[in-house]
């Protein structure tokens, strides 16, 4: 039989290993929780560390670029040059169209000439009443009516034909005056092995017969075309300065075929019998 002091000291024993149990697993979790913690600041450590020189570095990289973009202008966008043209005059294009052809009225034993005033200057032209008619009678009609003032120039060729195309108010390529005119004079003495001169200026049509409207086409440089454009004018020598000037600031598209960098606007045209 125990005794009351064997007991006592039997639960003094037991109580003992309990703390000591207690303490040892206290103190593995203490180690345990001690080496979490140890690591996790390793890392905040070795990031900060890390973002820290690594932030350096960009910012020093960073300051050396804009330091040379400060210097070295960007390759990628050169200046586009000024425009040599002026600023096109106060008022709207006409919208007006016709059914029909006007009356022929032009007198084919006279001279008739045309004056583009644009913004890049003077485009005097010699007309060919005689051998196109219906075509002078019918800018002699349009001028008239105001039809091409304040007009764009929309087309400059810079490639294969070299040609300035005028007379659409609407400025898209797809404007006229409602009505056709005949082709004519497609066997001009000027037109020599397919070959449109410098200076010529032509009507523009779609390519079928018969379907020139009010679109025309002045040419800055000998152009190879099929005679099927009729040739109804000559520009005049100060007048091709003037093409020359819009020729040379290119195209818009750089393909060399769009509108023309030149700000070509017709303010007046006029049709002057003499």
């Amino acid at each position: 039989m125990v005794s009351q002091e064997q007991r006592r000291r039997q639960l003094a024993r037991e109580k003992f290993l309990r703390q000591q149990q207690r303490r040892t697993d206290a103190r593995r979790k203490a180690r345990v929780r001690n080496s979490v913690i140890a690591s996790v600041l390793a890392v905040v450590v070795i990031g900060s560390v890390a973002l820290y020189t690594t932030d350096v570095f960009k910012g020093d990289d960073d300051t050396k670029q804009n330091a040379g973009a400060e210097v070295t202008p960007s390759a990628s966008a050169p200046s586009k040059a000024p425009d040599p043209c002026e600023k096109p005059a106060e008022g709207k294009v006409k919208t007006a169209t016709w059914k029909k052809e006007p009356e022929l009225t032009v007198d084919k034993s006279a001279k008739y000439t045309m004056k583009l005033a644009t913004t890049c200057g003077d485009i005097d032209i010699a007309l060919k009443a005689s051998a196109a008619p219906h075509t002078v009678n019918s800018f002699d009609f349009l001028a008239g009516k105001g039809y091409f003032d304040h007009s764009k120039c929309h087309r400059l060729t810079t490639n294969g034909i070299y040609v300035l195309q005028c007379g659409d108010p609407t400025g898209t390529g797809t404007g006229g005056p409602g009505y056709t005119i005949p082709d004519e004079n497609l066997k001009d003495k000027s037109l020599k092995a397919n070959t449109y001169p410098a200076g010529t200026v032509a009507m523009a049509n779609t390519g079928q017969k018969h379907t020139g409207g009010s679109q025309f086409f002045l040419v800055y440089q000998d152009s190879q075309l099929p005679p099927s454009y009729t040739p109804f004018g000559t520009v005049s020598e100060s007048g091709m300065k003037v093409l020359k000037k819009i020729a040379d600031a290119g195209e818009s598209t750089g393909a060399g075929d769009g509108a023309p960098n030149a700000t070509v606007v017709i303010d007046k045209a006029t049709v002057t019998k003499s």
